[in-house]
């Protein structure tokens, strides 16, 4: 009979507790198999699964995805390999089902029958564990599925498979011998992080099984590893997988619940949980925010912290002869850190879990979505628009929404619900449907975590809200939207998208409405800052500001950071020995490295707007900073005419009411000054008449006797001179009149 040996990888999440597996093309050729068929997989133990086509990522990979229950059927983890050959299941004629010591089942009327059709046509051997993925009852933790151990079957041998006629036999008391069966978390139940969690199992999984890889090359395993990002991204989460997949003994330290009252308790509970680690090899020690007892010694106030580091570094050092233990740190302040911990031989390696991207975001929705009641317009489409959706969200945070919107469904049933009742009836229960429109209002209650000091709600103007800029919509469109939709195509042409772009002109044009709707339009983040608003009165704090923007900006790429009037923090520097002058310049060379430092902004656009160009200091205006200047002039007669439509749109106007006639009569008036007369206008109309219920021509033209134009000859030649100065030539004055400002 054909059989393969071939690696396991992960299933994905929609794969879980289903006992199927993925194969690709080749595979199913060289084994003669078509999707549905049984095939019996064989690694320490044996099990059985379907076969599904495996997606087309996965075609010639020579992988096959099964799930954390199939694995552990199996006797394999990822990354090891499994024997598979083609099998005819026997149909079963009895299946006793029992839970696993730990899992407490109270089986009702119906559970059988629930049980019966949740694995139906499953195949089985006995003894295998079969997960029931369902909202019926007590899930163990992190897994969303009641683990039953099947301890009796007829026939005993063989494959088999559930059918119609199969008599599903349960039994209340648990089974002993099953402890794994309760597994915690495994790499399902993590959404996204794939290059992460392969990092951390080349980094501990590996020493902690295969310890005599690293003797071969004749060097040491690593010791320890820091995962480090901003919370809610998973790094409890990762730690706790690793633990379980590799079977290894876990401890795990919340970082100040060591601390002791007493002088040198501390160090005696830290020593207490490396020897218990020693006894109990292989073994993980997991230390929840590590900056709480490590922090830097030059930094650390008591006298306890100093020792509890210097403990900390000596049981590291000392971990020679643990071949077989693995420090996990994580934290989210990574530089808070004592330095001397940061060195190999101690903490070997740094991994970042960072804010997830939108395929990421799939995965995790997945996750926390298996076994929930969900309606049927709810399907892998509207999962991709809500993950599109939900930038700068990170793992708990998709938790959180998802909750959220679970609890909207319930309080949609509580009406109907008698709580008095000891049981309600399944009729109401069957109600209880989560929908699209409940996971629409939970996204208006559940914020970004990572963008919780900085969220700007963006407004929903998009470009049909924009009139008469077409110029600007354009250069803005191609150096924003451009490289953070179709990133591809940039590279494709060799050059590198613009990091910033400077919006100036008259006040009333149009420069924040144009950010607004780029940020709108290219479904990014958001992080406006009011110029003066980076101003402290303590030292160092202005510079901090920008600093903590930018950084959270490159967290929750991609995203856009606008600057508004920024010729308030961003002035020439002219060497000023005032206070004020100091903290300027100090702003503007915080300015200079972020936008053109050592750490590149990927997917990162800095947009600013002021009406004050000549006053910025010239530095900034060259290219790799603010490498696209756009002049936002007062419009043409069309643009007034878009104009006037955008803003009347809305508006019930008379007969006798011409919007050409209106935009010739508005030469010099900007996009603010129509808005202004529409409103002027409609005010006018109601005050005429209350009962009014159009406004005509004559209200517009009184209109104009109160709101006059913004911009007047000078002003256009004053920006005209400006625009020809920075066109192309702020090179050179940086090298004449600039020097040294660089």
């Amino acid at each position: 009979m054909e059989e393969l040996q071939i690696k396991v990888e992960k299933a994905h999440p929609i794969d879980f507790g289903r006992g199927i597996i993925r194969l690709d093309p080749s595979t199913l050729l060289s084994l003669q198999l078509s999707p549905g068929d049984i095939v019996q997989i064989e690694g320490k133990r044996t099990t059985a699964a379907k076969v599904w086509r495996a997606d087309r990522q996965d075609w010639g990979q020579g992988i096959a995805r099964i799930d954390g229950y199939t694995r552990q059927n199996a006797g394999v983890g990822i990354g090891e390999r499994v024997t598979i050959r083609k099998v005819e299941a026997t149909p079963a004629e009895k299946v006793l089902l029992a839970p696993p010591e730990g899992v407490v089942m109270e089986f009702g009327e119906n559970t059988g029958a629930i049980i019966k059709h949740n694995i139906l046509k499953r195949p089985l051997l006995k003894e295998d564990i079969v997960p029931i993925v369902s909202s019926m009852g007590q899930t163990t933790p992190g897994s969303q599925a009641i683990p039953l151990i099947a301890i009796e079957t007829q026939p005993e041998e063989g494959v088999l498979i559930i059918t119609d006629t199969t008599d599903i036999q349960l039994q209340e008391k648990p089974v002993i011998g099953y402890e794994d069966a309760t597994r915690g978390i495994a790499y399902e139940d993590i959404g996204g992080l794939r290059d992460e969690i392969q990092r951390v199992r080349e980094m501990i999984e590996l020493p902690l099984k295969h310890h005599e890889l690293f003797q071969r090359l004749n060097i040491e395993p690593p010791k320890g590893v820091i995962l480090y990002g901003p919370p809610g991204t998973g790094k409890t989460l990762i730690a706790k997988a690793v633990a379980n997949e590799s079977r290894a003994h876990f401890l795990y330290i919340a970082g100040p619940e060591i601390m002791g009252k007493f002088y040198g308790e501390s160090e005696e509970r830290l020593r207490r949980i490396f020897e218990e680690a020693d006894e109990n090899t292989p073994s993980i020690i997991f230390i929840d925010e590590i900056d709480s007892i490590a922090p830097k010694r030059e930094n650390a106030t008591g006298e306890v912290e100093r020792r509890v580091v210097a403990q900390l570094l000596t049981l590291m050092d000392g971990m020679d002869e643990r071949k077989e233990v693995v420090v996990i740190g994580a934290t989210n302040r990574v530089d808070s850190i004592d330095p001397a911990l940061r060195r190999p031989g101690r903490f070997d390696r740094e991994i970042e879990i960072g804010v997830p991207d939108s395929d990421d975001r799939l995965e995790i929705l997945q996750i926390h979505t298996r076994g929930m009641p969900l309606s049927e317009e709810i399907d892998e489409n509207y999962f991709r628009y809500l993950a599109e959706y939900t930038q700068a969200f990170v793992g708990a945070d998709m938790l959180a929404l998802v909750q959220e919107a679970s609890m909207r469904a319930l309080r949609r049933i509580l009406p109907d619900i008698n709580l008095d009742e000891e049981k309600i009836p399944e009729e109401v229960l069957e109600k209880l449907v989560v929908t699209a429109q409940d996971f629409e209002d939970a996204l208006k209650e559940v914020e970004p975590s990572a963008m919780r000091e900085v969220l700007v709600e963006i407004p929903s103007v998009g470009w049909d809200d924009v009139g008469g800029l077409e110029e600007a919509e354009q250069e803005l469109r191609e150096a924003v939207e451009w490289p953070l939709k179709w990133p591809e195509k940039i590279e494709k042409m060799g050059v590198k998208p613009p990091t910033g772009i400077l919006l100036y002109g008259p006040p009333g044009t149009g420069k924040t409405l144009l950010a607004q709707a780029v940020a709108n339009e290219a479904n990014a983040n958001f992080i406006s800052i009011k110029g003066p608003q980076i101003f402290s009165k303590y030292v160092g704090e202005s510079e901090k500001a920008i600093r903590e923007t930018f950084k959270k900006a490159r967290q929750v790429a991609p995203c856009i950071i606008f600057f508004d009037e920024i010729d308030s923090i961003s002035s020439t520097r002219q060497g000023g020995s005032d206070e004020g002058g100091r903290v300027t310049e100090q702003v503007v060379n915080q300015l200079l490295t972020e936008m053109d430092g050592l750490e590149s902004l990927n997917e990162v656009v800095v947009i600013a707007a002021t009406n004050r160009p000549d006053l910025i200091d010239p530095a900034l205006l060259r290219s790799g900073r603010f490498d696209r200047l756009v002049m936002v002039t007062p419009t043409t007669h069309e643009g007034r005419i878009n104009i006037f439509n955008i803003h009347t749109r809305n508006m019930p106007l008379d007969t006798d009411v011409n919007i050409s006639d209106l935009a010739g009569m508005t030469d010099g008036y900007v996009g603010a000054d129509i808005e202004a007369v529409c409103r002027e206008a409609a005010m006018l109309a109601l005050r005429e008449n209350f009962e009014n219920e159009k406004v005509s021509f004559r209200h517009f033209t009184q209109a104009f006797e109160k709101v006059k134009p913004t911009v007047n000859e000078d002003m256009i030649d004053f920006y005209n001179r400006l625009s020809q100065k920075l066109k192309g030539g702020t090179r050179k004055a940086e090298s004449s009149s600039y020097t040294g400002y660089i």
